[in-house]
């Protein structure tokens, strides 16, 4: 057999199965199942023995994956994300535009955050999650949970509107220089708050807009949709536009800019920012 990749157990807090801790460990098996599956074959030995699903794993064990010489390697998915913050409960990453968070697609963010991150030695670790989601069109910051509790925390968070999140997007046509949008979506309340930081005139929309945006509520495609029903759609945006107004080749005009919290755990105050995209600077090239 050979040998694919070890990893050497940082010391823990408590003793955990191999089964719990496992996930994340090795680039090549991002999944829980395929941890299984890799034990079920007998390409995992922990400290040169079989490893089991069962075994407590308590800090520096030496555990290596193999591969058999009459199989085919594990697939990787090769995505590298740019983290921007990250400690034992949580990360910080950019999503590019054009990929999924989660679902049932190989390549989602999702699938390549444990090659990305490092795993987290506290006792509850778990393979990390996003917390919310970005549409596949959006770029801009995610924050992701790598344990138990800061799942359930930082959901706690969104759920008290104690999560300020800050998003910009070019729009078309011309536009009130402040303003609430509250229609509902999905027969939901939702809160948007907008402003204008300058505005171009453009020959095809007579006007694009750079917009400063601030979600009070999380409702799907709610920034898009809100945009679009005052008749200033996001430019590019293929779901929600004007007839004969669709941008084609360069994507959503819409990122998600910024983050501003209270770590649950450390209790600072964490206030991380994404610079616009170039396409957003060709446009208003002084941001």
């Amino acid at each position: 057999m050979q040998l694919l990749e070890t990893h050497i157990v940082s010391k823990l807090e408590k003793s955990i199965r191999f089964q719990e801790y496992s996930v994340g460990i090795f680039k090549t098996i991002p999944t829980k199942s395929g941890i299984k599956k890799a034990i079920k074959k007998e390409l995992i030995f922990i400290d040169g023995d079989l490893a089991t699903t069962s075994k407590f794993i308590s800090g520096g064990e030496n555990i290596e994956l193999f591969q058999s010489e009459n199989s085919s390697s594990f697939e990787r998915l090769k995505l590298n994300l740019e983290v921007l913050f990250e400690d034992d409960y949580l990360a910080i990453i950019f999503k590019p535009a054009g990929i999924l968070v989660s679902g049932n697609k190989f390549v989602t963010i999702a699938n390549g955050l444990s090659q990305n991150l490092i795993k987290s030695k506290l006792s509850d670790a778990v393979k990390p999650q996003p917390i919310h989601r970005l549409d596949y069109p959006t770029s801009g910051i995610l924050l992701i949970g790598k344990t138990s509790t800061a799942i359930s925390e930082l959901g706690k968070l969104f759920e008290n509107k104690e999560i300020q999140k800050t998003y910009f997007a070019i729009t078309i046509g011309k536009m009130n220089l402040k303003g609430k949008l509250n229609s509902p979506i999905d027969e939901k309340n939702a809160h948007t708050e907008f402003e204008v930081l300058k505005s171009v005139t453009s020959e095809r929309f007579k006007y694009l807009n750079l917009v400063k945006l601030l979600p009070k509520t999380g409702r799907k495609h709610q920034l898009r949709k809100h945009l679009s029903a005052i008749g200033n759609p996001v430019l590019g945006d293929k779901e929600y536009f004007l007839e004969n107004k669709v941008l084609k080749g360069k994507g959503l005009f819409l990122h998600a800019s910024r983050l501003d919290f209270k770590h649950p755990f450390t209790r600072q105050e964490i206030s991380i920012s994404k610079v616009l995209p170039k396409k957003f600077t060709k446009i208003f090239p002084n941001f």
